[in-house]
């Protein structure tokens, strides 16, 4: 993170509140730095696909990144995260009113919690590269070519251990309001799937890609490793003395429970995609996997300023400040909500053109594109969806208290992505299966926004609908516009340019005629620059 003056007697972007520029700067550069790792992401989907094009090899491959996928859930962007932001805000918190000489209470949790992770990790990831035949057997019954797909789970198991570390280190830095490192993750992880990938695809064929996720996690550590070394230096207080600080004796094992089991329910409805999609013909999981990857493009960018502010929420409940919590959840929800629905104006109406111009060369073929955008726009339906629920369950875990409403809201779209997607994939195919899931989260989004005020932040529904309203229909409006530019325009460059452009201005216009309150600031704040530039 660029260097910001802290003020006397307390660490950069903590207290009261971090300052509305901090916040900014920090959303920004959290954002850029995303924003890179997805496109790195999208080169090495475009690898994947130009080396192996969506066939047995790739599906085998998709089975064996459910490991890294669960992993990255439970380890990097939610279960760890929900857990050990609050956990190293309490401690930080600690620090602060410790006398002098006294213990460092964030160096006494990393000793006290640390060592007992670090040797869970490497558990796990030995279960898994044992248990990888069964493992393939569970996710995917009627896989053409389980071998293959085993040697590429034991390959990929590696990434419990790597992802668990480099989520531990994530939650450190942004506790102690330092984002650069952890932002960095994905373009480290991806560069390194990439390059492993053109190292050794000829010798080692789509077994390649999983050594890469091998090589990428631990560059995901290693990136994070020197900014965490100078947090954690030896302070005045002394030396850590696990066991005498209340932070580091123990962590609440239903704390624990509740968040893992939220993650892991969330990511379920991975697996019950891929095991609807096994029994398809070749290349239903990979055209579900190219699909997916594009459509959450939107979702991903509109949850970092949700990233950035979650320990400014978890702060302000500890302070016990409701008011400037509720204040900041329902400001990223609606700011979110914009980000996510512009993406999926773009993504549903230049579906076609954005897989075409992505994907097809190599072994991806146009039958390939055509499949591949037709439940892209499926999977768009539920990205607002995907949205509200990861913005919304940060609050239920802010306070550092366990929560098991999220868990049951979570189960209950769960279920009905389940049922719907076993009934619609008789009808509709693949197809069936992504409107499955677009249904299962969009009812998940909706308990976890109607429960808020009993188990979580207590935000004023009706004003958080009424901006999601808006929202949503300068959104439909847009995307009406964006298909008729798209269709008419030559050739799928200038079809994506002109569609999104026109996208862009119909729904900014549209946001600033009904006055939509995570826009309007926006605005004021350009218009205010671009005055005083003058």
């Amino acid at each position: 993170m660029p260097a910001v003056p802290a003020q006397p007697g307390r660490e950069s972007g903590e207290g009261h509140g971090a300052s509305g520029s901090f916040l900014a700067r920090a959303a920004l550069l959290t954002a850029l730095l995303s924003a890179a790792g997805s496109v790195l992401g999208l080169g090495r989907d475009q690898a994947l696909a130009h080396l192996f094009g969506a066939g047995s090899a790739t599906d085998a491959f998709l089975v064996a990144w459910t490991v890294p996928e669960v992993a990255a859930t439970l380890l990097i962007e939610d279960g760890l995260a929900f857990m050990l932001v609050p956990a190293f805000s309490a401690a930080i918190a600690a620090r602060g009113r410790t006398a002098p000489g006294a213990p460092d209470p964030v160096r006494a949790f990393v000793a006290g919690s640390l060592p007992r992770l670090a040797t869970a990790f490497v558990a796990a990831s030995l279960l898994l590269i044992a248990g990888a035949p069964q493992l393939v057997e569970l996710l995917a019954p009627g896989l053409p070519d389980p071998r293959l797909a085993v040697d590429c789970t034991r390959l990929t198991a590696t990434c419990v251990l790597t992802f668990g570390l480099t989520g531990y280190c994530s939650a450190a830095l942004r506790a102690h309001s330092s984002y650069l490192a952890p932002a960095a993750i994905y373009v480290a992880y991806n560069t390194g799937i990439i390059a492993t990938l053109f190292v050794l695809a000829d010798r080692w064929g789509v077994r390649a890609a999983a050594a890469g996720v091998a090589v990428g996690g631990c560059l995901m550590v290693l990136v994070q490793l020197p900014a965490l070394r100078r947090r954690l230096a030896p302070a005045a207080q002394g030396a850590p003395r696990p066991g005498k600080a209340a932070a580091a004796r123990r962590m609440d094992l239903a704390m624990v429970a509740a968040v893992l089991l939220f993650a892991l329910c969330r990511q379920a409805q991975v697996f019950i995609e891929r095991f609807l999609a096994a029994p398809l013909p070749a290349g239903a999981i990979s055209h579900l996997n190219y699909a997916q990857k594009i459509a959450q493009l939107p979702m991903v960018l509109s949850l970092m300023l949700c990233t950035v502010t979650f320990p400014v929420v978890a702060k302000a409940l500890a302070r016990g400040d409701t008011e400037r919590a509720r204040d900041r959840v329902e400001r990223d929800v609606t700011l979110a909500a914009c980000i996510v629905l512009l993406g999926t104006a773009v993504v549903f109406a230049c579906a076609p053109q954005i897989v075409e111009i992505l994907f097809q060369r190599g072994a991806f073929t146009a039958r390939d594109t055509a499949a591949t955008a037709s439940i892209m726009r499926v999977y768009s339906l539920g990205l607002l969806g995907h949205c509200l629920v990861g913005a919304l369950v940060r609050s239920y875990f802010s306070a550092g208290r366990p929560s098991w409403y999220p868990l049951a809201a979570m189960a209950a779209g769960m279920t009905l992505t389940a049922a719907a997607g076993t009934w619609a994939v008789g009808v509709w195919g693949v197809g069936g299966i992504a409107a499955a899931n677009a249904l299962g989260i969009t009812v998940t989004a909706a308990l976890l926004l109607g429960a808020m005020g009993r188990h979580a932040v207590p935000v004023r529904l009706p004003v958080v609908l009424r901006e999601l309203g808006k929202t949503l229909l300068a959104a439909c409006a847009a995307t009406g516009a964006g298909l008729v530019v798209a269709d008419r325009a030559a050739g799928p460059v200038a079809s994506l340019a002109a569609g999104s452009l026109v996208i862009g201005a119909v729904f900014c216009l549209l946001l600033w005629a009904l006055h939509v309150r995570a826009f309007l600031p926006a605005v004021r704040t350009a218009t205010r620059k671009l005055r005083n530039a003058r």
